[in-house]
């Protein structure tokens, strides 16, 4: 029986050795973590993740083929092939602070491999990482091998949350990068023997380590691009009169571009895009690239500068400011059909509004209220470090209070941002949310997902991102 052990019991470690589990009954997956309680979680009826169908995955496998453990060096010690599949952060200080990406977990973990190691191991690059980091794994390896021969793969995932467990069971291509080497092909072809229990082999592309390394940043930053792109647009609609919806629909068909990534939005958020462009900024500008640097670190700019306008245009809507008001913010997860805040847009337009003293109101029906209010207190690049590496629990913010309810959220408010595209927000009854608000009723759409004109018959002033403005807002001044 082959035996996989994969460290790190994460958003991308979970799903995938799960459905590894369930698509391959002959071969033995276990999923290791130092941290007690994401294991003992992982083993109890609430797992540590949202994430759709996940839950039916993991219970046709656990205690089968599927196990979750802390008992890291004993099944590492026991596995042919090792996922690793630990955090790599954003660098918080030292040389490439801000953009590089922090290697010290993937480190730690090369140097427990190699020292509990006794027989020859295929090690599995799963978390994303910068290109070269295999070469580095290498050195480490083998320098303290002790004769034992590694084999060192490259296979990022290129899971979305919210669609993760269909995107591994019906992946459209699955990338296995090694050495072209004997050994190396060699070793591409046991990872490849797994995937192809399911997936189909014309969809599993093998490639050189540093090709696989770089596809993934390459995937991630063609496709935040995209999303900033519509997003610039959104702002030169609002100025003109055009409708983002029917302009990026017109573009979509053209069979070159497609429809996919072109809705306009209040910002992307999530764990990869904006640390997988930096790791790219980073790498061009070591590599003496600076004009490539710059053009992709446009893509960030254009992000921050979609949150900024929409806390602009919040609040210069309010009569120039939101002191004292009661802001309800439906949706605090960066997509949804998951509870992941990572990098989240809500944040910065929380902490935008709570600058200017708004009072916020917050309902996410998916995140708690210890991960909001521990958002808004965290430095920028925290949410990535182990959980006991991170600030503890920290004191509440006075001004924000965290309900399990829509309709409690938006009571006596002021405005309403929907910050997240929970399908719930489009069947919300508006006419009640209006007859208990404020008046004038607000209503700031980040995700473009309520009937405009509908909301406007009830009595709500409505801004849309990227939509003709409401006469309400034509007058307020332009805002960056």
């Amino acid at each position: 029986m082959v035996k996989i052990c994969c460290i790190g019991a994460g958003y991308v470690g979970g799903p995938t050795m799960a459905v590894i589990a369930l698509k391959c009954p002959s071969v033995e997956v276990v999923v290791v973590d130092i941290s007690v309680p994401r294991i003992t979680a992982w083993n109890s009826d609430q797992l540590p993740i949202y994430e759709p169908g996940l839950e039916d995955v993991v219970k046709q496998c656990r205690g089968r083929n599927l196990f979750f453990s802390t008992d890291v060096e004993q099944h590492v010690f026991e596995a042919d092939i090792i996922f690793v599949s630990v955090n790599t952060p954003t660098k918080t200080r030292g040389l490439g602070a801000g953009k590089a990406a922090d290697l010290t977990y993937w480190e730690s973990a090369a140097r427990m491999i190699a020292d509990v190691v006794k027989s020859d191991k295929i090690v599995v690059e799963k978390s994303t990482v910068p290109v070269k980091t295999a070469e580095a794994i290498e050195k480490i390896l083998t320098h303290n091998s002790k004769g034992i021969n590694f084999q060192i793969l490259s296979n990022p995932e290129f899971l979305a949350e919210g669609t993760a467990i269909q995107d591994l069971l019906k992946p459209d291509r699955v990338l296995i990068g090694g050495r072209e080497t004997p050994e190396g092909q060699k070793a591409i072809q046991v990872l490849k023997d797994v995937y192809a229990q399911w997936v189909p082999e014309d969809r599993i592309i093998t490639t050189n380590l540093w090709s696989a390394e770089l596809s993934k940043l390459a995937a991630n930053a063609f496709l935040a691009q995209r999303i900033s792109s519509v997003n610039a647009m959104s702002a030169l609609c609002e100025a003109t009169g055009a409708d983002v919806s029917q302009v990026s629909h017109a573009v979509g068909k053209d069979t070159r571009i497609g429809p996919k990534f072109l809705n306009a939005s209040v910002g992307f958020g999530g764990s990869c895009f904006q640390k997988d462009i930096l790791n790219l900024v980073y790498i061009c500008e070591c590599n003496g690239l600076t004009e490539v640097a710059n053009y992709w670190k446009q893509v960030i700019d254009i992000n921050d500068y979609q949150k900024n306008r929409f806390v602009n245009r919040v609040v210069s809507s309010m009569f120039n400011t939101v002191s004292g008001k009661k802001i309800a913010i439906l949706g605090f997860a960066f997509k949804k059909d998951t509870g992941d805040t990572r990098e989240t847009p809500a944040i910065d337009v929380c902490k935008g509004l709570l600058g200017d003293k708004a009072r916020l109101s917050i309902y996410d029906p998916q995140v708690s209220e210890d991960q909001i209010q521990r958002d808004l207190t965290m430095k920028k690049f925290d949410w990535d470090h182990p959980l006991h590496l991170q600030p503890t629990s920290p004191t509440s913010v006075k001004q924000v209070s965290v309900v399990w309810d829509a309709y409690e959220a938006t009571k006596d408010a002021h405005g309403v941002c929907i910050l997240t595209e929970w399908d719930e927000f489009k069947t919300l009854d508006y006419q009640r949310i209006y007859n208990n608000m404020q008046k004038p009723a607000f209503v700031f759409d980040g995700r473009n997902i309520v009937n405009v004109d509908k909301l406007r018959e009830i009595g709500f002033i409505v801004y849309s991102i990227g939509k003709p403005l409401d006469p309400w807002l034509k007058d307020m001044p332009a805002v960056a």
